[in-house]
């Protein structure tokens, strides 16, 4: 990400312009930071994790919502675009256009080099303040791993790998399973070093 405008403006004028713009940004304290494209291994394994738990999730409470739905973090004010949202509950939007959600249940983001760290630190510390929120799914997009956050009922969290491309990943807050072949399926992996001697 990188900054768009120093100028500072409101919540309102960040989602006014926001609603008309071609590209998306996040917002947080009065700043606009502009989101760069996905890469082609990124977009297919959000693509193969949204398909494989829409179809799970069809016909029960819960909806899967990809990157195009605008979350936003009530208690600190960042406006976000996750990979993948679940939300569970009737959806809870800011106003009457519908198209930020307040209650997120499952958040899954697909890392790369330039957003790692952000997603790991202080975006999930963003994400941990909203009251629904009970799982976070990190998946790596360079070999197969997907790790997983799960809020326990006195409020901290418990981390599990999950690294066998032969595995299967298993939510733990909502009624979904996905083998790792399936969320990894046609994703291009760097070819590992080669060494001559």
């Amino acid at each position: 990400m990188s900054t768009v405008s120093k100028r500072l403006i409101s919540p309102e004028e960040y989602l006014r312009q926001e609603r008309l713009a071609e590209s998306k940004s996040e917002y947080l304290r009065g700043e606009v930071f502009a989101m760069s494209g996905a890469s082609y291994a990124h977009t297919v394994i959000k693509d193969n994790l949204a398909r494989s738990l829409g179809n799970q999730m069809e016909g029960g409470p819960c909806r899967v919502l990809t990157s195009d739905m605008r979350v936003k973090v009530s208690a600190t004010g960042l406006y976000t675009y996750p990979d993948v949202v679940i939300v569970c509950d009737a959806p809870q939007f800011e106003d009457k256009v519908f198209d930020t959600l307040l209650n997120p249940h499952v958040i899954i983001e697909v890392l790369s080099d330039s957003t790692e760290k952000y997603d790991r630190g202080k975006k999930f510390a963003h994400y941990r303040q909203i009251p629904s929120f009970q799982e976070y799914v990190l998946v790596a997009q360079d070999r197969p791993s997907m790790e997983r956050h799960v809020r326990q009922a006195d409020g901290t969290w418990l981390t599990s790998f999950f690294e066998d491309v032969a595995g299967t990943f298993e939510f733990a807050s909502v009624p979904a399973r996905i083998p790792l072949a399936e969320v990894y399926r046609d994703v291009p992996f760097p070819q590992p070093p080669t060494f001559s001697g």
